[in-house]
């Protein structure tokens, strides 16, 4: 695997790299850049199979060799600042490293960037060309409402006035945002299947949130996110690591 680096830290960049040949012994360090104009120069000229990144550098943020150069390779971003994240996931990362990382912490990047390659390799053509298709097809709306049951009454909730739906005591509830809520006959799943995925995300196994609930996130123990909505929840809401990159898509991506 031929790797650059790139790392304005001469003892971060040199621990980076013997980590990386310990771990990957075959693997050549194509070379060690400090700057964005370094960056650019070397990537117009080679093309690496890995990419590991710092964002903050001598000559400003590493987004902009972005958008000097066209980077194809799977990136790693390194850096001792968490604001970043999304954008780091809008690039070509595909992992993102919070300072000082420990070996283990490389060790799972290079399994992903491992498992991201074979999952491509075995894509055929036609098989490509039929993602691409579903991807290009009209997503539908999903349910524009769910008919509820309160008080012996029945009432109509429009989806776009749910907040979230969770999960207690293996019931599954409706929230709005006027903050009422409702008792639901489908499990969690069913209703999952039934809204449109655009609008909706399910964060861990109870919460399914609306996007527009989402209000903020942030970093919480064992690379964990926790996020915060506009209507207060009995439970912290959070997302395992294996989640976060679709998270981001999700949030993005409208």
């Amino acid at each position: 695997m031929n790797i650059i680096i790139i790392e304005d830290e001469f003892r971060a960049a040199r621990s980076l790299q013997n980590l990386l040949l310990e771990l990957r012994p075959g693997s050549v360090i194509l070379g060690v850049y400090d700057s964005i104009e370094k960056s650019v120069e070397a990537l117009a000229s080679q093309e690496p199979d890995l990419v590991f990144m710092d964002i903050q550098l001598s000559d400003g943020l590493s987004f902009e060799i972005f958008r000097q150069v066209p980077i194809t390779c799977p990136v790693v971003f390194c850096t001792a600042f968490d604001q970043y994240m999304l954008e780091a996931f809008k690039s070509q990362g595909v992992d993102y490293l919070l300072k000082p990382f420990s070996k283990d912490d490389l060790t799972k990047a290079l399994k992903k960037v491992d498992e991201l390659r074979q999952f491509f390799s075995k894509i055929t053509v036609p098989q490509l060309e039929s993602i691409l298709q579903k991807i290009n097809q009209p997503q539908p709306a999903g349910k524009t409402s769910f008919l509820v049951f309160k008080n012996q009454k029945y009432k109509a909730i429009p989806t776009e006035s749910i907040a979230y739906f969770y999960i207690h005591n293996e019931l599954t509830h409706l929230v709005t945002f006027e903050k009422e809520q409702f008792l639901m006959s489908q499990s969690l799943g069913q209703i999952a299947e039934q809204v449109s995925e655009k609008q909706f995300f399910r964060i861990n196994r109870q919460y399914l949130i609306n996007f527009k609930a989402f209000k903020e996130m942030e970093h919480y123990f064992q690379r964990k996110i926790i996020i915060k909505l506009t209507i207060e929840t009995a439970e912290k809401l959070l997302i395992n690591k294996e989640k976060t990159h679709s998270f981001f898509n999700w949030l993005e991506n409208r």
